[in-house]
């Protein structure tokens, strides 16, 4: 699926988010960053929309959207922070040289 951004430029990342989380039309997309402290986690809220046969995406929130946003930000929390212990507890059950 192509999606347009407010600005109509044609969205075309060379990298893909490594999760995505979405409900309805509110979608984040989380992102890995490796660092030397170990990897770290971003994210970036869209919110999905059809402006006649095109899909485009904004990252402009009205009222009646932030109750969805404040649920995907939660899960988005929630999938980081697993992620997190999961790295955590395979760091401490890896042998050490």
């Amino acid at each position: 699926m192509e999606i347009e951004t407010t600005n109509n430029e044609v969205m075309q990342t060379k990298t893909k988010p490594i999760h995505e989380v979405r409900i309805g039309h509110i979608k984040a997309a989380i992102w890995k960053n490796e660092t030397e402290s170990g990897p770290r986690y971003n994210a970036t809220f869209s919110r999905i929309y059809k402006d006649g046969d095109r899909w485009k995406s904004t990252d402009s929130f009205g009222r009646d959207d932030l109750l969805l946003l404040g649920k995907v930000a939660d899960q988005t929390h929630s999938w980081i922070h697993a992620q997190a212990q999961e790295e955590t507890e395979g760091a401490k059950a890896a042998p050490k040289r």
